[in-house]
């Protein structure tokens, strides 16, 4: 059986894996039991092979992601880099465009925090785009939801206020973000009116539509260019995809 396993079992196994051309129905009980044997066989002694399969379809299943991003980001770069409820830091025109999704509460977004501003204090090119996606519980809806109200009553307010909530101590929610709202000169009992009657529901949803089609899974997640980044970047990595950047001589290579 050993003899038959190392001749046989590597393509059995592939055809297994791959699917036969065959219907199972083709294999006779003793067959398919032999056949089982072969394959459990190898695999016993090859067991590397299986680390080869997980590697294959794991680089398989980021292939398709990365297509089905690539495919998003063609399809939707208005949405993405030019979307009017978003907050925009640095050079309204710069020609290299960083786009942040963030939560309030994300603690990785605040550590960022000074990542930014140290990118934007230090490149005059920079457009860093700010795309509320509150994940993280009520409180965080909450919070981004007096955001979107006072972006909506005074959106030369909305950067400032950003750098408030986001820089703030402890967990953000309604009545933080409001006494920031306040402390900048926006009006109590305006701002309370436009989260009641006219809220951002509807941009939330579309905001979660778009990262979940782009594969993100929670924040931060940045793009710079046509490349995704998900997860927490320090400032030399973004310096480094800014040069980059920089060097084509427009806003993607």
């Amino acid at each position: 059986m050993k003899r038959i396993a190392h001749a046989v079992a590597a393509p059995v196994l592939a055809m297994a894996l791959v699917g036969s051309a065959l219907p199972a129905a083709a294999f006779s009980d003793s067959e398919k039991k032999e056949m089982g044997e072969i394959i459990r066989q190898y695999l016993i002694e090859n067991p590397e092979v299986l680390l080869e399969v997980q590697d294959a379809y794991q680089k398989k299943m980021d292939d398709q992601r990365n297509q089905q991003a690539k495919s998003v980001l063609d399809g939707q770069k208005e949405l993405i880099f030019n979307s009017p409820v978003d907050i925009v830091m640095g050079n309204p025109q710069g020609k290299i465009e960083i786009v942040e999704f963030f939560d309030y509460n994300c603690g990785y977004c605040k550590q960022n925090l000074s990542v930014m501003q140290d990118i934007l204090d230090k490149n005059n090119d920079v457009r860093f785009i700010l795309k509320e996606w509150p994940v993280l519980g009520p409180d965080s809806d909450a919070a981004h939801k007096v955001s979107d109200a006072v972006h909506k009553i005074a959106p030369d307010k909305s950067a400032p206020f950003f750098l408030k909530v986001m820089g703030g101590r402890g967990r953000a929610n309604e009545e933080k973000a409001i006494e920031a709202a306040v402390s900048l000169g926006i009006d109590e009992a305006k701002l309370r009116e436009t989260m009641k009657t006219n809220p951002n529901t509807e941009t939330q949803q579309a905001t979660h539509v778009l990262a979940m089609q782009l594969g993100f899974n929670g924040t931060p997640a940045y793009i710079i260019g046509d490349e995704l980044l998900p997860g927490a970047y320090g400032l030399d990595a973004f310096n480094a995809k800014i040069a980059n950047l920089r060097s084509c001589g427009k806003a993607t290579c």
